[in-house]
């Protein structure tokens, strides 16, 4: 096609050759029945379609269109079979075969139990990292269970199976993630994920978002502060039903009505992301009207249980802060981000999806989108951009609300192999999901400021009197792709104590350039702070820069421990048997009631304490070493544990320390250094039990501090 325009016939035509109606064409019947002499696979397979302008892509709505656009080589990538290809083409489209993605494509046909070895075999290996529905929720029921002052698991609805009565239906559930004995009105973020079912990243990266936050909680700073101040809220499974489908080994994409395309059609069910009621129905080709389309909007704007759910649930938590008028923006002080985890495409996306026009808050929300795209490399965009959709998630909670709001499409396939999942997807997307959180006060404004990054307090522990040196990296040219944002000159950065800027009684801290002078766009600080006065326990540290033009940044967090926090001389962690022995000497016992200690079968956690009552201190008050053992005999052979100790103070305080890794009937030693120097007084007696229980001393290694 050349220059080809999406005039009302064409668009016609493309209702016509709709997969729905393949089966009333003769000719089209002829091409599928065609032998793989013609080089195609048999049955499904995926295909480059070549188009002129962006909007031709609207005359493909009813087949199976990925979320995927090449814009430099102007190919979208569809599932089809030989007749789909005869549509394709008889719509004027260059359609190839693309091998790679239709292996891709393959592994759909296999069921999540065959992926991940639990049926004995392993046809795709390297799936083992995605839970699933009932995995998914027993892990989030875990994380409520385990840490209820942090966590609750909420019903928001249900999916259709559930409302029509069926015993395989699913609760819509929310994970809400906040210190509840921190009261008061919170900026809120939300997560949906997994709305198209066959998706698998993006519900397993939802999942490890919370449980980073939940078992990170006392341990990592940020994880704390933003739990402490702010609010998750994460549908880890938006589309339950459709997701038992796709699980069974059939690519699904919509939700399981039966009321269209017949109740036992692979075919039936709508488009979730198609069936917002926000200008629902509203462009040629954004979406479908024949409900066998894997595009099919539904029959009426929000018809879908699991749309329903959603929308009541964003209602529920976010104010409206927009007036109606689709040019009308919504202020500068808006709060709140929602945001739509998909997969594949490796894009980060913002309304408008129905029109090229930019949305009234564009530029605010390309500022975000670029810095999302900073941390996760992915390529920045208006969702217009990558093709015309009418009636999905993210234009209607900011259509509807003023939230901003994104669709982050994650990596290079439906089926991301686990090695690329644990070593670039979720790492990448992690930060980006932690900037999300830490900037939902006020992300119209904070994304133009610099970031604070790379925080170090030097020595972790103020113990001794001695000042700790604070240090950061303040950069205000974090922007990944696109163009629009200037970087301009760090002028000042600052720090608070334990009080951020929004409390009452907050008290800033400058910091000086570690150059001497604020005068580029990317500076280091510097700070001595005095941990004098401050009570028992670790203290967090809030860190922010502003730039040239008055934009102050995003706030990232470091612990001080404060003086009277325990020191160790050393942490160990040894395996006998089906034993793990665990010791630790204390440099003093001042101001400490005793210790709790921690299991795990995960580096991140969820933490099983051990100790049935607090470990008491053998000392209390005194400024003498003390040496502590402890015998865990309820450990499998072969399988490797984390252990993480926690000291109370006499104040109720606590402080976690970096837990141990070990391997149960192994003879394994482990050892983490980095305390400094430590009394060696007591080790005979450790020594000495080691010998009782069979061990040399060369066995005991230690975690100095």
């Amino acid at each position: 096609m050349h220059g080809r325009l999406l005039s009302l016939a064409l668009f016609l035509a493309a209702l016509v050759l709709s997969p729905a109606l393949l089966a009333h064409s003769p000719v089209l019947q002829a091409a599928a029945a065609r032998p793989a002499g013609d080089g195609l696979p048999e049955g499904v397979f995926v295909v480059r379609a070549y188009y002129d302008a962006l909007e031709d892509i609207a005359l493909l709505a009813g087949f199976d269109l990925f979320e995927f656009n090449n814009r430099e080589a102007r190919y979208v990538l569809l599932a089809v079979d030989r007749a789909g290809l005869a549509s394709v083409r008889g719509l004027g489209f260059r359609a190839e075969l693309d091998p790679q993605e239709t292996a891709n494509f393959a592994r759909l046909s296999v069921p999540l139990a065959g992926r991940r070895g639990s049926l004995g075999v392993d046809p795709i290996p390297g799936y083992a990292c995605y839970r699933t529905v009932e995995e998914t929720y027993a892990a989030a029921a875990a994380l409520a269970a385990a840490r209820p002052d942090l966590a609750a698991w909420i019903d928001a609805g249900d999916s259709w199976e559930k409302r029509a009565g069926q015993a395989d239906g699913y609760d819509m559930m929310v994970l809400r993630l906040t210190n509840s004995a921190i009261t008061g009105d919170k900026p809120k973020l939300f997560i949906t994920a997994s709305l198209h079912a066959r998706e698998y990243a993006p519900a397993e990266l939802a999942t490890r978002f919370a449980e980073h936050l939940v078992n990170g909680y006392g341990i990592d700073a940020d994880a704390t502060w933003i739990l402490d101040h702010h609010e998750i809220h994460l549908m880890l499974q938006a589309n339950p039903d459709g997701r038992k489908e796709a699980e069974a080994g059939r690519s699904w994409r919509k939700n399981t009505n039966e009321n269209y395309c017949g109740s036992t059609s692979t075919n039936r069910g709508a488009d979730l992301n198609r069936n917002f009621a926000f200008y629902w129905n509203y462009c040629p080709g954004c979406s479908s009207g024949f409900p066998c389309d894997v595009t099919y909007r539904g029959p009426s704007a929000g018809s879908e249980p699991e749309t329903q759910a959603i929308q009541d649930y964003l209602r529920a938590i976010f104010l409206d802060q927009r007036e109606d008028a689709l040019t009308s923006p919504a202020p500068p002080e808006t709060t709140g981000i929602y945001i739509d985890l998909h997969s594949y495409g490796r894009l980060v996306m913002w309304p408008w999806g129905f029109q090229s026009d930019a949305a009234p808050n564009g530029r605010a929300l390309q500022t975000l989108g670029r810095k999302f795209a900073r941390f996760n490399g992915y390529a920045p965009q208006q969702a217009h951009e990558l093709y015309p959709t009418d009636g999905s998630a993210a234009d209607y909670a900011y259509g509807q609300l003023g939230v901003a709001s994104y669709v982050f499409e994650l990596g290079t396939a439906f089926f991301q192999d686990c090695s690329t999942f644990e070593s670039t997807l979720y790492p990448a997307n992690l930060d980006a999901l932690m900037y999300a959180a830490k900037i939902v006060r006020a992300p119209y404004r904070t994304p133009a400021g610099p970031d604070a990054l790379d925080l170090v307090v030097t020595p972790g522990s103020a113990a001794s009197g001695v000042m700790a040196t604070l240090t950061a990296t303040i950069d205000d040219t974090g922007y990944g792709g696109g163009t629009g944002e200037p970087a301009q000159n760090i002028v000042e950065a600052e720090y608070y104590i334990d009080i951020p800027p929004w409390i009452a009684g907050a008290t800033p801290h400058a910091m000086a350039a570690g150059d001497g002078g604020f005068d580029s766009a990317i500076e280091g600080a510097v700070a001595a702070v005095n941990a004098e006065g401050l009570a028992a326990g670790n203290h967090l540290l809030f860190v922010r820069g502003r730039d040239a033009a008055g934009n102050w940044g995003a706030f990232s967090a470091a612990y001080l421990a404060g003086p009277l926090a325990v020191e160790l001389t050393s942490f160990t962690a040894q395996a006998v048997a089906n034993r793990v022995i665990l010791s630790w000497e204390t440099v003093s016992e001042a101001g400490i009631a005793g210790f709790n200690l921690h299991r795990s079968e995960h580096a991140a956690g969820p933490w099983m304490q051990l100790n049935p009552a607090l470990i008491p201190a053998s000392a209390p008050g005194s400024s003498q070493a003390r040496v502590y053992t402890w015998l865990d005999d309820t450990v499998l052979s072969g399988v490797t544990y984390w252990y993480m100790l926690e000291d109370v103070a006499l104040s109720g305080a606590t402080t976690r320390h970096e837990p141990l890794e070990v391997t149960a009937a192994a003879p394994t030693t482990v050892s983490m250094t980095g305390f400094g120097a430590a009394a060696t007084a007591a080790w005979p007696a450790l020594a000495g039990l080691a010998g009782a229980l069979g061990l040399g001393a060369a066995g005991i290694a230690r975690w100095r501090k």
